[in-house]
Order: structure tokens, then sequence, then C-alpha cells
């Protein structure tokens, strides 16, 4: 009697009501691709970068035990160019988010002037974020990577440097297609990091695989962080690859921002950056 008087009332309006959500949530996936490529895309990306660090380790059991904290090395190094690139994307996000980009460039401000900006702003906050986790793993495994020495500073220069690249670029294209494009901040990171040699060398990688691997600033970075912890060797070779291409990268994330800002300007999208 209750549910002929109230129909919104019942288990079986309640049913129709979560299936009316459900529905409307399955519509959405069935018309954006790439919602659906980023639900496959992370187990994905983990699977293939575990499954390179098994294949290595099988065969060279005793590779952790010859340099003590090369794993940690290669995380907090890792830290660095997440780090560095969600710098960018996540300060330049949070001026979307609060629908504040309009009012920025209503001032005097230029847009090579908040790209400057967004690099210091991930140099702070990688500084914060990596060096107070490299200070925790001094007391907790007895390892600090300062020890390094001033190979730390090439490395930490060439990955940072790369971050903003990618950085630059996503923060582009977010505001060329709006905040529907954030998951790009995380998706085009680790993208990379399978092929980038952290955690094994690129000679572990399929041959193909390898020459992707070399166009990245990245895999040189790591390959020089081994030779230092393995062979006590500083490889400058590696540094000048890495340098050259970090000018590359750097130079078409900066050309990348501007064009989408110079884009996203005429078409009038620095007022609707939420829709």
């Amino acid at each position: 009697m209750n549910e002929l008087l109230h129909p919104q009332a019942g288990f079986g309006a309640s049913l129709r009501r979560v299936g009316a959500i459900v529905r409307r949530h399955i519509y959405l996936l069935r018309s954006s691709g790439p919602r659906i490529l980023e639900l496959v895309y992370w187990p994905t990306v983990q699977m293939v970068l575990w499954g390179f660090i098994t294949v290595f380790l099988v065969n060279h059991s005793s590779w952790v035990a010859q340099a003590s904290g090369v794993l940690i090395s290669g995380v907090l190094l890792w830290d660095v160019l997440f780090r560095g690139q969600l710098g960018v994307s996540l300060v330049f996000m949070e001026e979307m988010w609060s629908r504040n980009l309009g009012h920025l460039f209503v001032s005097p401000l230029r847009p090579g002037e908040l790209a400057a900006a967004l690099l210091v702003m991930s140099l702070i906050r990688t500084l914060i974020g990596v060096g107070g986790a490299a200070l925790i793993a001094i007391p907790l495994f007895h390892f600090s990577i300062f020890d390094i020495g001033l190979p730390l500073l090439a490395f930490f220069t060439n990955l940072i440097v790369m971050g903003w690249a990618i950085g630059l670029l996503v923060s582009g294209i977010v505001l060329r297609h709006g905040l529907g494009a954030e998951s790009m901040a995380w998706i085009a990171i680790f993208a990379v990091q399978p092929i980038s040699g952290v955690y094994y060398p690129i000679e572990t990688l399929p041959v193909w695989l390898q020459y992707v691997a070399h166009i990245l600033p990245s895999s040189h970075v790591f390959e020089g962080m081994r030779a230092v912890l393995f062979e006590g060797n500083f490889r400058t070779d590696l540094l000048v690859n890495a340098l050259l291409l970090n000018a590359v990268y750097l130079s078409a994330g900066v050309a990348a921002f501007l064009a989408y800002f110079h884009v996203a300007r005429v078409r009038g999208q620095l007022l609707h950056v939420g829709e």
C-alpha cells in the first residue's frame, strides 16, 4: 500500500534509481574512448614494468647485492622526474580548477612568464618532496643518495628538465581540451617509466624498445646512475646525450604550451576552461 501511495519508496524503485545512475555512467564510458583507454592503461603499465623487473632479476639474482641502495636511488630519481612533471601540471590545473586563468591574463602577465612561474613552483615542490624522502631514507635504510656526490646534481637537473618539458605539454593539452583531459598529467609520465630503465638496464628491453628508450633523456640518466653505483664511474657521454635531448624536449614543451595558449586565447577558452 505504501508503494502505491509513495512510488518513490520500495526496494524495486530503489533498484531502478541505482540502475539509472549505472546506465548513465555506462553511456559516459561508451561515448568516451579516452576513459575506456585509461581503465586499461594503468594495469597494463604496471604489468609491463614489473614484468621487465622480474625478467631482469630472474637472470641477475645477485644484482641488487652488488650495489647497496640501487633500487632506492632509482625510486628517488624517478620521483624527481615524476614530481617535476606533476609540479608543472598540477599548479597549472589549480588555476583552472579555481577558474583563475581569465583573471590572471587581464593583468600584464605574459604566457612565457606563467610558464616560468610554473617551472619555479615545480622546482620548489620537487625539492621539498624528494628531499624529504631522501632524508627519511637515511635512518630507515642507512642509505644516503647524497653520497653519489656531484653526479647527483647532473641526474637531478636532467630529470627535472625532462619533467618540465612533459608538464608544459600536458598543461597545453589540458588548456586546449579542457579538464576532461586532466588525466594526461598522470598518463603521460608513467608511459615513459617502463622504457626509462629506472630499475633495470635498458638492455633488458626488447631490441625495438631499446631504440625508443635511447631517445629519452631519462634512460641515459638511469644508466649513468647505475654506472656510478656499480662501477664508480661517471659517464660524461651519457650526460651529454641527456643534455642534448633535454634541450630538444624543453624547447618543444615550451613551444607546444605557447601554441596551445594562443589557440585557447583566440577561441576564448581562458574564461571557460572548467567546461
